[in-house]
């Protein structure tokens, strides 16, 4: 009921296109993932940064006088010790900037292609690493964060829609799945330089941190420059057919008739010749588009409503709230971030061959068995003033990485994956921008309030987003179609066969609109 059947996907795989993975596909990819490489060291380089001493105690003594027993004789509970909002503004300023800039990067990679996004992209966050790097007040080392926010709200937009678009159809889950390898990757690297900074002398070892973010932006930015524009963006941006019929010729390594069959799918899909503004009106005021403008909402909000930012941020300040020691604390988060990026590599290889909604609702099912466990050890043995013992942290770290294995093969790359597959040409990066922008909105919400929810919560916090992850589960079961090897621009025409979603479809109407197509924007 709450997919397409089979018979009626492979309907639409109506002749595949001719093509294979081909090392120039494979290059300009791995190139386009150092975007997500960026996003994953920014989450990770925070939560540890946050929680060094050096780092504490020069710009956020309160916080640091509570960790060690100086507040003035004032009981402070096991779960308020990082209660801080500007602790916690100083990591959710990054989303906040990303959030605002998402609709000029929605303008920029529709007029001026993927490329044009990546590059702003790779100079705005090298600008913001060396910016935070060489902080010497907290004003200074926010302002680095939101430059970086700038630079991220650029490559999220860019990036997802870029691998998606060059990646071909039997291979699209695998290589938009990188995009949430290479996220994983960067927390590592960020995971592994907070561990390492954190033992170097004299208290400057988050300064380092910081920095590191301005390598992989300076080779996406150089990158960017060399690397092939998508034949979907050359198309949208009236680019000789001849030419792109030539790139993709490159891309998919064929010259068969499957090239001219993907070629003229591209056309068709872009013949309305919409401009980013419009694309966003259409679909908030278009009913054809109702099933994808939910999606684009409810996917990325669901992603952050599993709390797995709550755990990606504040891991390493989570780890020292049970009792672990700074050093153990980041080691335990470099420990639970290589399970992740071993779960993500087994989303690669499954999702073109199970589906995405097989992962969605078995990643969902092991997150929710494992949040509830970790509330319930919390709960029962560490309380206000109370201490787990060995036994149980390392249970919890065992429980923490299982919850972050099931994120990362599910919702971790299918979060990106689905929102940037999804949409026709004519509203794609319209789209994309509403996706991006409610993911940072949430992310910058459950950055900004995770330490005080944790402390008015307390293990509580953990049942909150069991809770959600339910929610989100059953919405996958009920209302998200399979999408499992179809070109992405026959995508669209899944709606029309779905049980709930056909009813907003209108084939044939007298507005223009037609099953699977798009409108003429001339007659807005």
């Amino acid at each position: 009921m709450a997919s397409a059947a089979a018979p009626e996907i492979q309907e639409l795989i109506h002749h595949p296109y001719d093509g294979r993975v081909t090392s120039f596909v494979v290059l300009s990819c791995v190139t386009a993932c150092l975007g997500g490489i960026i996003f994953g060291y920014d989450i990770g380089v925070s939560g540890g940064v946050t929680s060094m001493d050096a780092f504490l105690e020069r710009f956020f003594p309160e916080v640091y006088r509570r960790m060690h027993g100086g507040g003035g004789g004032e009981r402070v509970s096991n779960y308020c010790r990082f209660d801080s909002q500007l602790l916690t503004a100083f990591t959710s300023s990054l989303y906040v900037a990303g959030l605002a800039t998402t609709f000029l990067a929605s303008h920029v990679t529709a007029r001026r292609g993927r490329r044009a996004s990546m590059l702003v992209a790779g100079a705005a966050i090298a600008a913001g690493a060396t910016v935070g790097a060489s902080a010497a007040g907290l004003a200074t080392v926010i302002l680095g964060r939101v430059l970086l926010g700038v630079g991220v709200g650029f490559g999220n937009q860019a990036v997802p829609l870029y691998l998606s678009e060059m990646a071909p159809p039997s291979r699209r889950g695998a290589f938009s799945n990188g995009f949430q390898l290479c996220v994983s990757v960067g927390a590592f690297v960020a995971q592994l330089i907070n561990f390492g900074a954190e033992k170097i002398a004299g208290g400057w070892g988050w300064r380092v941190s910081l920095a590191v973010a301005a390598v992989p932006a300076a080779f996406l930015a150089v990158g960017a420059v060399f690397l092939p524009e998508t034949p979907n963006s050359l198309v949208q941006q009236g680019e000789d057919h001849g030419k792109v019929r030539a790139l993709l010729s490159k891309i998919r390594g064929s010259d068969g008739a499957g090239v001219d069959d993907e070629l003229d799918d591209i056309v068709a899909a872009d013949r309305c010749k919409v401009t980013a503004r419009r694309g966003l009106t259409l679909m908030l005021t278009h009913r054809r588009y109702r099933p994808q403008l939910v999606m684009a909402v409810m996917i990325p909000f669901f992603q952050q409503m599993t709390g797995i930012n709550a755990i990606a941020f504040y891991a390493p300040v989570l780890l020292r709230t049970v009792g672990m020691g700074e050093s153990a604390a980041l080691l335990a988060v470099v420990i639970k971030q290589v399970v992740g990026i071993g779960a993500t590599l087994a989303s690669m290889l499954a999702v073109d061959r199970f589906g995405r909604r097989t992962l969605f609702l078995a990643g969902g099912a092991q997150m929710v068995i494992s949040q509830l466990l970790i509330g319930a050890i919390m709960a029962a043995q560490l309380g206000d003033d109370g201490e787990l013992s060995q036994a149980s942290a390392l249970l919890l770290i065992v429980l923490v990485a299982v919850y972050v294995a099931g994120f990362a093969w599910s919702w971790g790359p299918l979060g990106w994956l689905v929102p940037s597959e999804i949409f026709p040409l004519e509203v794609r990066s319209a789209g994309q921008s509403i996706a991006v922008a409610v993911n940072f909105l949430l992310t910058t919400a459950v950055a900004q309030s995770f330490l005080a929810m944790l402390c008015q919560m307390k293990a509580g916090i953990f049942f909150f987003f069991a809770a959600w992850l339910v929610a989100m589960t059953a919405f996958v079961y009920l209302l998200l179609p399979e999408t499992k090897g179809l070109p992405i621009e026959q995508v669209g025409k899944l709606w029309a066969r779905h049980w709930f979603w056909r009813r907003f479809v209108v084939p044939d109407s007298g507005d223009g609109e037609e099953e699977g197509g798009a409108i003429d924007a001339d007659k807005l």
